[in-house]
């Protein structure tokens, strides 16, 4: 057996340890990543957040490990369950704190628990439990966790559930983007091309920058149309520009900047991060209602920027029915939830259970009114 130990900090765990568990390279689990949410302002104990990282260690050495957090509310993590709180709140119960193991703020799909073999990650999930009940905690909660991950869970007593995102994906015949238009249904490639059209007759243009390549001022323009996007909708901006600036810095190989500009000044952004493989669109906004500017920002410079890069994946975010006529396909992903109490946890297998059922047929729907002329290797795509 290992020593199971928790962390309140990240930044008290060893980078070369930490990155050696993750067993690709998804920036969102970089030591650096994760341990700069919490170094520059984005986690804070009074919004919410309080680092609680579950860990085994053998013979002094780091075998297993995940990014956790106790929860006293629900915010910034796109599986949603107001309603479980609500429902242990009818019945004078306390929800939270729960424990959250997830990359806060980012619903991006991949590994959750880092371990160096299957019987540490087995390890691993036992001991989380343990220490979950012996907290006397509500829940445990594994957000967006990869297949590996889910497999091992569904092992044990989690509950599963499902939702849908929109991921792009190169069946590998695609050289360019007129490549990939000609994949479409005559109607969705007029339609792209029409919104194209638009923005170039803005006389919009538009710079993909490495992270090496990103100036100060253009980070700084990039933190001020992330800003916009929330005030305009309404909501409270998590990220602080030190944490853009500390990308930017310790994960410039990641880091992929769109920036929109007419006659040399930024109007539009896209900060994105990029693995071997994939693309993940993350934080996008806007100084101007241009039409069209969106769509080019956010999805179409993005898929070019891949097919100019060989990576097979765009993954621009959650949510949007709007981004399959333009190109992407649902795809599920998956979360696991650990509830203490025993008669919530069988009334909430039931929801579970009925909610996956609704997410599977809805994504079928989906599916049969895709943007392609045939049947396409982009349906099949699971997380």
């Amino acid at each position: 057996m290992c020593e199971f130990r928790i962390f309140s900090a990240l930044s008290d765990l060893p980078a070369p340890a930490w990155d050696g568990l993750r067993g690709d390279d998804n920036p969102f689990l970089d030591h650096a990543f994760l341990a700069g949410l919490e170094q520059t302002g984005c986690l804070r104990a009074d919004w919410g957040w309080q680092g609680h990282h579950p860990t085994l260690w053998r013979d002094g050495e780091l075998v297993a490990a995940a990014p956790g957090y106790l929860k006293t509310n629900s915010h910034g993590e796109f599986v949603f369950d107001h309603a479980w709180a609500a429902a242990y709140a009818q019945h004078g119960q306390h929800y939270y704190p729960k424990w959250l193991l997830a990359v806060p703020y980012s619903p991006v799909p991949g590994p959750r628990l880092l371990a160096r073999s299957p019987a540490l990650r087995a390890e691993l999930i036992e001991a989380i439990t343990a220490h979950a009940a012996a907290q006397k905690l509500s829940s445990v909660h594994i957000n967006f966790l990869s297949a590996d991950d889910a497999a091992a869970v569904d092992t044990t007593h989690w509950l599963r559930r499902e939702d849908v995102q929109y991921h792009w994906h190169n069946p590998g015949q695609w050289r360019c983007f007129d490549d990939f238009l000609a994949a479409l249904s005559h109607k969705k490639r007029k339609n792209i091309r029409a919104e194209r059209r638009l923005v170039d007759a803005a006389g919009v243009q538009f710079q993909r920058l490495s992270g090496a390549q990103v100036s100060a001022s253009d980070c700084e323009a990039m933190y001020g149309f992330y800003l916009r996007t929330f005030i305009d909708k309404g909501n409270s901006p998590a990220l602080t520009l030190a944490f853009f600036q500390h990308l930017i810095s310790a994960l410039p190989e990641h880091v992929v900047l769109i920036l929109a500009r007419i006659e040399q000044q930024p109007i539009a952004g896209a900060l994105c991060l990029r693995s071997n493989t994939r693309l993940f669109g993350r934080y996008w906004g806007s100084a101007v209602d241009l039409p069209g500017l969106h769509f080019e920002t956010c999805y179409y410079q993005g898929i070019e920027y891949c097919l100019e890069h060989g990576l097979g994946t765009f993954e621009p975010g959650a949510q949007g029915e709007h981004k399959i006529a333009r190109g992407f396909a649902p795809i599920s992903t998956h979360s696991r939830h650990w509830v203490a109490d025993p008669a919530f946890a069988h009334a909430l297998a039931t929801w579970c259970a009925q909610e996956r059922e609704a997410i599977s047929r809805y994504r079928e729907q989906l599916l049969v009114h895709g943007p392609f002329r045939h049947a396409d290797s982009t349906a099949t795509i699971e997380l």
